[in-house]
């Protein structure tokens, strides 16, 4: 399975699984089993776009990997959380022959340096060109196939972390749960958490911690002295389960 599909089916399981008892056995068919799909359309060469400051821009490889003619569309989309345009992308619409590949540029065209990472999106969509025409009575549905990439954008001079939730501060007030990010990293992880000792939980309402931020959820049981998350590299893979400890 291609690792930006990996991380987002790795948070719905764990939802999914969460009264199985297969929380376990979810992660590892997750994260080592066999290849469950194979996607067709347009294939990025990567799963996370980054975008260095001291580049001034980032470059992504598509391929085309249907057998028909299709057109590329790459649009920027951003979080909620952060609305400034920051990026450009060239070309944003292109034809790709099949098995052939298109390079795709991101621009950084911020105003002002950065001080941390900016979290982004990129759409890749694939058009399939020149399919035959339906038959006169017959409907056709046409399909295409989108990639939902996170862009992150590096600030110069920032040293590269590839263990970032480490730097998340956790504590536990009147069963409400809150996670701090006093890093200037972007800190991607799993919704589910779980609290030790004991069966306790929390859902986090997304999958990402931005810089300065602090996420506040309910939890399942009042006291509990560590919270278990699941982390996910800058590339999305999913590493093993990280203990953090509560602050009551």
């Amino acid at each position: 399975m291609f690792p930006v599909l990996r991380f987002a089916l790795l948070s719905r399981l764990f939802n999914l699984v969460r009264y199985t008892g297969l929380y376990l056995a979810a992660v590892a068919l997750t994260l080592w089993g066999p290849t469950w799909v194979l996607a067709d359309g347009m294939v990025p060469d990567t799963s996370v776009v980054i975008v260095n400051e001291a580049d001034g821009e980032a470059s992504v490889s598509v391929t085309n990997t249907d057998s028909k003619l299709a057109l590329l569309h790459v649009t920027l989309e951003d979080i909620p959380e952060d609305t400034a345009t920051l990026l450009f992308v060239t070309p944003p619409l292109t034809r790709v022959e099949p098995s052939k590949s298109q390079l795709i540029r991101f621009i950084l065209q911020s105003p002002t340096p950065l001080t941390t990472q900016r979290l982004k999106r990129a759409i890749f969509e694939g058009m399939p060109q020149g399919r035959a025409a339906a038959e006169a009575g017959h409907a056709r549905v046409g399909v295409t196939v989108r990639q939902n990439l996170p862009v992150i954008l590096h600030p110069k001079g920032l040293a590269p972390n590839r263990t970032p939730w480490t730097g998340l501060t956790w504590s536990l007030h009147d069963s409400r749960l809150s996670v701090h990010n006093p890093t200037p990293y972007v800190v991607r992880l799993a919704q589910e958490l779980r609290l030790l000792p004991g069966n306790g939980s929390a859902l986090l309402p997304r999958t990402y911690v931005l810089p300065g931020e602090t996420l506040t959820v309910a939890a399942s049981q009042a006291q509990a002295s560590t919270v278990q998350l699941q982390p996910a590299t800058v590339y999305g893979f999913a590493v093993g389960p990280y203990e953090a400890p509560i602050t009551l």
